[in-house]
């Protein structure tokens, strides 16, 4: 005899880790963030309808609309309508659901008679009358169960899905872009259509809700970078980190802060990257599910997407200002100070190679930028990068840029590859973004052979690990030098470090400038010219410090002055600075 159900317990784990338990009677549900819905899961990462849960006497199931965030049961992932037993689990976004318990209607007692005491005999009945039929009232209608964190958010994220989805159903975008449709064309046509379907769909929106905001976050996502747009416009905000579609983070002030910025849905993100990525010849896929790009206004942007990012598709986007920073603009954010600017100005001017080195995030490029911007206009400058980042200012600048393997896994050009062709184009200076690999070796020789004045950035913690570095480096191009003589090529070749630090109130400083001397026997010589003292910090956080020269005195000081370059030694000496 099949079970008569009675009711189901649900349990919903929220992605917060709360817990919600509810009563369920027989019946069909519907399950997704729409207020519709008999079960609401008010989250970005939920469909509009994204399940169906049935519960009848005969057993329970689950079944997946279709919806592109998907439904796993029991750790696997429902293609349609399956069986869902007592104690397992289903994923519906970030939310699990488990089907704690059933409840069977008790057996139904014997009309008329209590269960307590025997039945009597009946007297036979010869034209028995059939008792009438007893119609079980109907069950109440379920009740919606609504699991919010922040519903109005949810409900807006979830309008916002069914737009774009109607967006791309009345609009061929990909068609549009890839016929070279121009940009003010496809936005117009697209903001026709987006206000279009918004009108049809206002009696949904919640009170208060902007249409014409709602319209312009639906454009960008659909043409521009959707929530980024507005953190790039913000000048206080010098780096973008997408952990995912639902955690975006921002860098102010050198202090990281979270947002309440949504994708939404990953593949939102990924259509995103594809959009930073196309239009400079890199691809972003399974097959090459990382890539190194650039913004128009040089950004540096790296991306990583599923399998080897198990949160999502990621994106880390490094501003640049609109304006490159000059050096006037350092010493007011101190930075630096004046004095060892000028000094460095004029190691620049007098064709010395120059390390700027520092860990991740501490200003390298933007230092380099300040750096390049000190190269006479009357030279040949070849700059050389992954992603092009580099704004120089003079009129005689050839940009060169590395490119990734085409699908084919062919046609990689590295930056050794450009450093080796760059010797072939008569370059007065040489500028490389960052030294990370067996272009070091080709770095090295050309400075030691004519090209001096070259500049370039290394990662290293202190001066002293730059050498280190770059030794390591040199080992990697594949050459099997003793390292005596590879040490010979770095004290000869590098002539000044200039070691940059992340401080703890965020504040990026110059923390040491340090001369190479050369060879000492086996050793490579070095002397601090310019240090950063950091005293301590404010009842607020800030750093408290002051620049020092250290009283050594650069041994190319004598050089400076015979090639016409004026430089007051008083900048070496301690005393000047009335230090105390």
């Amino acid at each position: 005899m099949t079970m008569q159900l009675q009711s189901v317990r649900l349990v919903i784990t929220k992605p917060d880790g709360k817990q919600h338990a509810f009563n369920l009677e027989p019946g069909v549900y519907t399950v997704g963030s729409d207020e519709k819905n008999s079960i609401v899961l008010a989250n970005p990462g939920v469909a509009w309808r994204q399940a169906i849960f049935t519960f009848q006497d005969k057993g329970s199931w689950v079944e997946n609309v279709g919806a592109p965030t998907g439904l796993v049961l029991d750790g696997h992932r429902v293609t349609g309508r399956q069986v869902w037993r007592l104690g397992e689990l289903v994923q519906v976004g970030p939310f699990q659901i488990a089907l704690a318990e059933i409840v069977a209607k008790p057996p139904p007692e014997p009309v008329g008679q209590p269960m307590s005491e025997p039945p009597a005999p009946r007297p036979p009945v010869l034209s028995p009358t059939p008792p009438p039929a007893v119609v079980p009232p109907a069950p109440p209608a379920p009740a919606a169960v609504n699991i919010s964190s922040s519903t109005d958010e949810a409900r807006v994220q979830a309008i916002k899905r069914q737009i774009h989805s109607e967006l791309l159903k009345r609009l061929d975008l990909k068609r549009m872009t890839a016929s070279r449709v121009d940009e003010p064309e496809l936005r117009n046509s697209a903001q026709r259509v987006i206000a279009e379907i918004v009108k049809e769909v206002r009696e949904k929106l919640p009170t208060g809700l902007d249409a014409i905001r709602l319209a312009k976050d639906i454009t960008d996502e659909a043409l521009a970078l959707g929530p980024l747009e507005d953190l790039l416009e913000d000048p206080d905000v010098t780096e973008i980190m997408v952990n995912g579609c639902d955690n975006v983070f921002v860098e102010r002030k050198g202090k990281l802060f979270k947002t309440d910025k949504r994708f939404l849905n990953d593949d939102s993100v990924k259509a995103i990257i594809e959009r930073i990525v196309s239009p400079i010849g890199r691809r972003i896929d399974e097959s090459q599910p990382y890539v190194d790009a650039r913004l128009k206004d040089g950004s540096r942007v790296n991306a990583i997407i599923h399998p080897l990012s198990l949160v999502g598709p990621c994106l880390t986007i490094r501003k640049f200002s609109k304006e490159p920073f000059k050096v006037s603009d350092l010493v007011k954010f101190g930075s630096i100070c004046q004095e060892v600017a000028d000094f460095i100005q004029a190691s620049v001017v007098m064709r010395r190679n120059i390390i700027v080195s520092g860990g991740t995030g501490s200003g390298k490029t933007t230092l380099l930028n300040v750096l390049s911007s000190y190269l006479p206009a009357d030279e040949r400058i070849v700059t050389i990068e992954d992603a092009a980042e580099l704004r120089l200012s003079q009129p005689h600048v050839i940009r060169l840029e590395s490119r990734p393997p085409n699908i084919e896994g062919k046609g990689a050009v590295t930056i050794r590859d450009l450093v080796r062709n760059a010797l072939r184009m008569r370059p007065d200076r040489i500028v490389v973004g960052e030294c990370r690999g067996g272009e070091a070796l080709d770095m090295l020789q050309a400075m030691n052979t004519g090209h001096e004045g070259s500049l370039t950035t290394v990662h290293a913690n202190t001066p002293r690990d730059v050498i280190s570095r770059l030794e390591t480096m040199v080992l990697m191009s594949g050459m099997e030098l003793p390292m005596k003589a590879i040490r010979e090529q770095i004290g000869s070749a590098i002539h000044l470090i200039i070691h940059i630090s992340r401080f703890s109130d965020g504040t990026r400083k110059v923390a040491k400038v340090t001369e190479v001397c050369g060879m000492e026997g086996d050793s490579i010589t070095m002397q601090d010219l310019f240090i950063y003292n950091q005293r301590g910090v404010d009842e607020h956080g800030k750093v408290i410090g002051r620049y020092e020269p250290t009283g050594s005195v650069p041994t190319y000081v004598e050089e400076m002055a015979a090639r016409g370059i004026q430089m007051n030694h008083r900048i070496f000496d301690p005393e000047s600075w009335n230090l105390k």
